[in-house]
């Protein structure tokens, strides 16, 4: 078990197994310490570089598989298996 600070000064524990098991990555990042002024010229940048890759082909998540709604059972134990790359989806 590990203990790390939480964003309002509090603490979290993570069971460090369950990220290795599963293959995850935690991230952590904070703007707060950045001025007004790197603020908005960090968020023009990715107004001007990012969002327009959403929705077009320049940016797209990994579908490892879809399933029906029915099926969402199936969709969990495939989530739980850590067996997939991509995402798993549910359709209506």
């Amino acid at each position: 078990m590990f203990v790390a600070a939480g964003r309002t000064g509090g603490l979290a524990a993570i069971d460090f197994y369950k990220v290795l098991i599963g293959h995850l990555t935690i991230t952590g990042s904070t703007l707060r310490s950045r001025s007004i002024v790197e603020k908005g010229r960090i968020c023009a940048e990715l107004e001007k570089t990012v969002w327009p890759l959403f929705g077009s082909e320049g940016l797209s998540a990994m579908v490892q598989r879809t399933f029906p709604l029915e099926a969402a059972a199936d969709a969990h134990r495939l989530m739980e298996s850590s067996q997939h790359i991509g995402k798993i989806v549910l359709m209506p």
